[in-house]
C-alpha cells in the first residue's frame, strides 16, 4: 500500500518523484466528500462544484492527474447526494487509486461514516492520496491549528491508514500555527511533518515516510 499526503492539489509539480504510481490505466475513484455545507448542500450545488465538465473541482483534480498521463474517463466521484453505499463501495473497489479532496476534514469523516465507506476505504490496497483535508484524514489521529475554518486547536480522528505522526499542512509562519506544532507534539509525542504551502508533502510506502518537497519534520 502507498499513501500520498499533500499540501495541495499541484502534484503534478512533482512529477518525477510520483510518475511511478500513476498510468494511462490507473483507475481513480475520488471521494468528493470535504465540501463546505454553505456551498455544497443537495444535488445541484454539488454538480456544480464536483459535476463532470462543469465544476471547479472536477476540473482541479483531473488536470492534476493528466501530466500523469491518466485518462479523463478513468477518474470517477463518489457523489454523498446521488450514490449509495452499494455504488459508492463498489467506485472504490474499482479503483486503484483512492483520492480525497481538500477542504473540511471533520466533515468528510461524518459523510464517510453516513455512507458506511469506512470499511471499504481502510480496505484498499492500492495507492490512497490526497492533499490537505485529504492528507490529514489519512491519520487516525491529527491536529488542526486554528485558522480561517477552526477557530480553536482540535484533535481529530481520521482513517486509521497512518499513526506515528502527524501533520501541519499550509505552513505559512503564522503564530497560530508555531504554537499548534508546539503543543501537538508536547501533547502527542509523535514527529511533525509540516507542509510549506504548495511546496510538497510525503509518500508512505511500506512503512517508510519519504519527504518531497519543501517539508520541515519537528520532532524526529
Amino acid at each position: 500500500m502507498v499513501n500520498i499526503l499533500f499540501d495541495c492539489p499541484n502534484i503534478d509539480d512533482f512529477y518525477d518523484e510520483l510518475k511511478k504510481y500513476f498510468s494511462p490505466e490507473t483507475k481513480v475513484a475520488v471521494v468528493a466528500f470535504s465540501f463546505y455545507d454553505d456551498e455544497v448542500f443537495d444535488a445541484a450545488s454539488w454538480e456544480r462544484v464536483f459535476g463532470r465538465g462543469v465544476g471547479r473541482m472536477y476540473f482541479e483534480t483531473v488536470d492534476s492527474f493528466r501530466p500523469f498521463g491518466v485518462r479523463e474517463e478513468n477518474i470517477t466521484f463518489i457523489n454523498y447526494f446521488t450514490d449509495t453505499h452499494e455504488s459508492a463501495r463498489q467506485k472504490i473497489l474499482d479503483a486503484d487509486t483512492v483520492y480525497f479532496t481538500g477542504g473540511l476534514p471533520d466533515r468528510m469523516m461524518d459523510r464517510i461514516r453516513e455512507l458506511d465507506l469506512c470499511d471499504v476505504l481502510l480496505a484498499h490496497g492500492g495507492v490512497v492520496m490526497g492533499y490537505s483535508a485529504g492528507a490529514v484524514i489519512q491519520l487516525g489521529r491529527y491536529h488542526i491549528s486554528p485558522d480561517a475554518d477552526y477557530a480553536e486547536f482540535g484533535y481529530y480522528e481520521g482513517l486509521p491508514y497512518l499513526s506515528g505522526f502527524d501533520l501541519e499542512v499550509h505552513y505559512e509562519h503564522r503564530a497560530q500555527q508555531d504554537e499548534g506544532i508546539r503543543r501537538a507534539r508536547a501533547e502527542g509525542g509523535v514527529p511533525i511533518y509540516v507542509f510549506h504551502t504548495r511546496e510538497g508533502g510525503i509518500v508512505v510506502e511500506d512503512g517508510k515516510i519519504r519527504t518531497v518537497g519543501h517539508v520541515d519534520v519537528i520532532g524526529v
